[in-house]
C-alpha cells in the first residue's frame, strides 16, 4: 500500500533510474519505514554511496503521509506520518472487512494440479503437503485476482499400480474390503513387497500384467478398475476431510494412448529419436536426454503428461499451468516444459513446477512399500485425539469435539505451510499443537483473544469505530504490518509461495500479543482512547481471519 507511494517518491530522482525492487524495509524500524540502499549506483555516478544517499535525500521533499526523508550512511530512509498511517489503514480494514486486500484485477487463468494420487495406497503425509499447498495457492491466487481452477491427475496405471492388483489377484480370494477402501488397497501393495522378497518371479509377473493392461486385456482391465475405484472411494473421503475440492480429475488410463500417438508423430517430425536399444528419447543440448516411450511400447509419466498438457489447454485455455509435485520430479518437468516449447504450445512459457521437499518423521523417512507411513487419515485422528485430551484437561465439563478438530487441522496445515515448499522438514506432532511459538493453534488463540476483547468491549462501549490517537511504536508497526497484507498476498500468488502468507499471519499474531502484553486496551476514564485501540484490535482480528482462511484454517471464536 505505502510502498507504492515511496516508489513514486524515488521516481522523482532524475539523475538515476531506481529499481523499485531495491526499496526495502529496515530491520530497525526506528531508522525509518522504508530504505533505499545506494551501493549499486556508485559505479555509474562515480561517487561514494553515502554521498549519493545524501544528494537524493536533499533532492526529495516530504509531503502528505511521507513525514521525513533522511540519509543515514549509504541509505536513504523514509518515515511515514503515524497519524495518517493509522487513519488510512484502520479506516480501510474496518470499512472493507473480508474484502480488505482482495484484488479485483482480472489476472490470467491459472490451473493448479494437486494432489495427484496413485491408486495403490492411501494418501500419506507427502500427499497432505501436496493437498495443502494446492489448496492454499488456489485461494491465495484467487484472492490476488487470478481466475483459478483446481484439477487432479489420477495415476491409475503403471508397474506400481499392478503391484497391489497382482497381490490381490493371487492372495485376496476376491474378498470385499474390511476397512476404509483405500487402506485396503494399500495393504495389498505392502503385501506384494513382502511376497516378492520371498518369490522374485513375481517381478516378471508384474511386467506381464502391465503389458496385458496396455494391450487391452479385459480381465486385467476389470481388475484395475475394481482396485482403482476402491482406492478413489477412500481417497475422496480424505479429500473432503482436508477441504480439497477438485473441479476435474484426469486419469492416466484415459490419455496414455494419445501420448503414445504424439510420440510416434514426434519421431516423424524429428522431435524425438529412436535409439539403438529401441527406447524413444527427447534430446536437448542443455538437459541431455529423456526417454519418452520404452522399447517395449509401454508409456511412462512423461508420455502421458505431454498429452495431458494439450488436453488441459483444450479444456481450459489456461494462461498458467501449475504442477504441485515433489522435488524428485524436477528433471521430469524441465524436460516436459522444454518439449512443450519445442511443440510451440501456447501455454509452454507459463508452466511452473511448484516443487516441494520431503517430510520426515522424528524416527526417520517413510517407506510406502514397507507400510512405514503416516497416512493422512491416521495423522488427523491422532492429532485430534491429542488436542481433545488437552481441551478436556482445561475445560472438563464441556464438549470440545468440534474445536479439537479445528485445532488439529490448524496444527497440521500451518506446520506444513509455514515452510518454504522446497524445504525438507521433520513433522513434530507436539510442536505443531503448541499454543506458543510457530503453530496454527497459537494464531487461532490470538484470533480468539481479539474476539474476546471485542466481545467484552461491546458490553462497555457503544462503538470502536474511532481510530484517532494511536501513536506509540507498537501501534504504528502493527498498522504498517496490516498495510503490507495486500502486497504480500500478491507476492505469494505471483511467486507460488503460500509460506509467505503463513509467515505473515504468524508475525501479525506475535506483534499483536506483544502489544497486548504492554498496552491496556480498555481504559474506563478515556473512552476515545479505548475506541481507537479497539479499532486496532478489530483490524488485527479481521486480517488474521482472512489470512487463516487463505490457508484453509478455521478461526474459532473461543479457545
Amino acid at each position: 500500500m505505502f510502498k507504492t507511494l515511496v516508489e513514486k517518491l524515488f521516481a522523482q530522482v532524475a539523475s538515476i533510474e531506481i529499481d523499485p525492487n531495491l526499496i526495502e524495509i529496515p530491520q530497525d524500524r526506528s531508522m525509518g519505514d522504508f530504505a533505499l540502499p545506494c551501493f549499486s549506483f556508485a559505479k555509474e555516478l562515480k561517487k561514494a554511496p553515502n554521498v549519493i544517499a545524501q544528494e537524493i535525500a536533499d533532492h526529495l521533499k516530504p509531503e502528505g503521509i511521507i513525514a521525513k526523508i533522511q540519509a543515514l550512511g549509504p541509505y536513504v530512509n523514509v518515515s511515514l506520518d503515524t497519524a495518517l498511517v493509522t487513519n488510512d489503514v484502520l479506516g480501510k480494514v474496518l470499512e472493507q472487512g473480508e474484502e480488505y486486500a482482495r484484488s479485483l484485477a482480472n489476472h490470467e487463468k491459472m490451473i493448479i494440479e494437486s494432489p495427484g494420487p496413485n491408486t495403490n495406497k492411501p494418501l500419506h503425509l507427502g500427499h497432505v503437503r501436496n493437498m495443502l499447498l494446492g489448496n492454499a495457492l488456489a485461494d491465495i491466487a484467487a484472492f490476488a485476482g487470478y481466475d483459478v481452477h483446481k484439477v487432479d491427475i489420477v495415476n491409475d496405471r503403471g508397474i506400481h499400480i499392478c503391484k497391489s492388483m497382482l497381490a490381490y489377484q493371487k492372495f485376496g480370494n476376491n474378498e470385499e474390503p474390511n476397512k476404509k477402501a483405500d487402506h485396503y488397497v494399500g495393504d495389498w501393495y505392502v503385501r506384494y513387497d513382502q511376497e516378492s522378497k520371498q518369490d522374485p518371479s513375481l517381478d516378471e509377473e508384474i511386467k506381464q500384467m502391465l503389458l496385458k493392461r496396455e494391450d487391452g486385456d479385459e480381465e486385467t482391465r476389470a481388475l484395475r478398475l475394481k482396485m482403482r475405484d476402491r482406492a478413489l472411494d477412500g481417497m475422496h473421503e480424505t479429500y473432503k476431510r482436508y477441504g480439497c475440492h477438485i473441479e476435474k480429475a484426469y486419469f492416466e488410463s484415459d490419455h496414455y494412448l494419445k501420448g503414445k500417438k504424439i510420440v510416434d508423430e514426434g519421431i516423424e517430425s524429428e522431435l524425438f529419436r529412436v535409439k539403438e536399444n529401441g527406447n524413444i528419447v527427447f534430446e536437448d543440448d542443455e538437459l541431455w536426454e529423456k526417454v519418452v516411450l520404452r522399447s517395449d511400447g509401454t508409456s511412462i509419466y512423461i508420455t502421458q503428461d505431454i498429452a495431458l498438457g494439450i488436453l488441459r489447454f483444450e479444456d481450459w485455455k489456461m494462461d498458467r499451468m501449475v504442477y504441485v509435485v515433489g522435488n524428485e520430479q524436477a528433471d521430469h518437468f524441465k524436460f516436459l516444459f522444454r518439449i512443450f516449447e519445442k511443440m510451440w504450445l501456447e501455454f509452454a512459457s507459463k508452466c511452473h513446477h511448484l516443487s516441494y521437499g520431503m517430510i520426515s518423521l522424528p524416527d526417520g523417512k517413510m517407506k510406502s512399500r514397507e507400510g512405514n507411513v503416516v497416512d493422512a487419515d491416521t495423522l488427523i485422528d491422532e492429532i485430534q485425539d491429542i488436542s481433545l485430551n488437552q481441551l478436556k484437561q482445561r475445560y472438563p465439563d464441556e464438549d470440545h469435539t468440534n474445536l479439537a478438530e479445528q485445532i488439529a487441522f490448524a496444527a497440521i496445515k500451518f506446520f506444513v505451510l509455514k515452510y518454504d515448499a522446497k524445504k525438507d522438514f521433520v513433522f513434530d506432532r507436539k510442536e505443531s499443537l503448541s499454543f506458543d511459538g510457530e503453530s496454527g493453534p497459537y494464531i487461532q488463540y490470538t484470533y480468539a483473544r481479539c474476539r474476546s476483547i471485542l466481545a467484552k468491549a461491546k458490553e462497555q462501549w457503544i462503538s470502536y469505530a474511532s481510530y484517532e490517537g494511536l501513536s506509540n511504536d507498537s501501534e504504528r508497526l502493527l498498522c504498517l504490518h496490516l498495510a503490507e497484507f495486500a502486497e504480500l498476498v500478491q507476492k505469494s500468488a505471483h511467486e507460488y509461495k503460500p509460506s509467505l502468507v503463513a509467515r505473515y499471519v504468524l508475525e501479525l499474531a506475535r506483534m499483536f500479543n506483544a502489544y497486548y502484553q504492554q498496552s491496556k486496551i480498555l481504559v474506563e476514564d478515556d473512552p476515545a482512547w479505548s475506541q481507537s485501540r479497539l479499532a486496532l484490535v478489530a483490524s488485527v482480528q479481521q486480517v488474521l481471519h482472512t489470512g487463516l482462511k487463505l490457508l484453509w484454517i478455521e478461526a474459532p471464536e473461543r479457545m
